[in-house]
């Protein structure tokens, strides 16, 4: 987790609240500190931990879902979780903008992509945050180049 400091400036031209973030890079927990400040709420969702423990997740901790004997496996950097609910259910309260469908059985954090590459096959590979790698079905591809080309 990265250090914040946080100052006040007094500036009486001003009228509106001026706040700027700076940080070495964009990435997920700049992303989560902007959202407090506007007052947006993190998603989140229940999961099943190591000993059947009940837990809850951010859902920007999220790399990939991927579905396996009929159950829902989030995956983090950290860690591994059981879903409590269906892949459809976790799909619809994802972030379309940040979350993309590469087959029937997963979907991609957007923002945890490292690098992704079409083969001469026609398919396409994607290389994940923490060294995992995962290749998207041909039905979905055009979906998927839209997102990772950033037109959709």
């Amino acid at each position: 987790m990265k250090k914040i400091n946080i100052s006040f400036e007094q500036d009486a031209a001003l009228t509106d609240i001026d706040v700027i973030v700076r940080s070495g890079e964009l990435d997920d927990e700049v992303n989560s500190v902007i959202g407090r400040i506007k007052g947006e709420e993190e998603q989140s969702i229940q999961v099943t931990g190591k000993d059947n423990v009940i837990d809850v997740i951010p859902v920007s901790d999220i790399i990939l879902l991927s579905v396996n004997d009929k159950q829902v496996s989030i995956i983090t950097e950290n860690n591994r979780f059981i879903a409590r609910q269906p892949l459809n259910s976790i799909e619809s309260i994802l972030d379309p903008k940040r979350f993309v469908r590469i087959s029937r059985y997963e979907i991609v954090n957007l923002t945890k992509v490292m690098r992704y590459d079409f083969t001469l096959g026609g398919t396409l590979r994607i290389e994940l945050r923490g060294g995992m790698e995962t290749w998207a079905s041909r039905r979905c591809i055009p979906a998927v180049r839209r997102k990772l080309s950033g037109k959709e």
